[in-house]
């Protein structure tokens, strides 16, 4: 059964960090939201098998390109956890 990613395990910190962190910053809050309503896509489609493949991947890509935009946003901002 498809799972949703961990985030917070993929960047090496604590939950209350990134949340922290959002709360002060509202391009990394973006970020963060969108991150998850991709993975949720991505976990709903697993679960439903009713993308081709290409699409999948098309997805799961989507995904990727959400997590390096918050490694990036918190690229200046270090994390304890680290």
């Amino acid at each position: 059964m498809p799972v949703s990613h961990d985030l917070y395990q993929d960047l090496g910190c604590k939950k209350e960090e990134i949340e922290q962190k959002r709360s002060e910053d509202p391009k990394l809050d973006s970020l963060v939201t969108k991150y998850f309503d991709v993975d949720k896509e991505v976990v709903e489609a697993e679960n439903a098998n009713t993308l081709s493949d290409d699409d999948l991947k098309k997805l799961k890509e989507k995904r990727v390109i959400a997590k390096e935009g918050i490694v990036a946003r918190l690229a200046g901002q270090p994390l304890t956890g680290q």
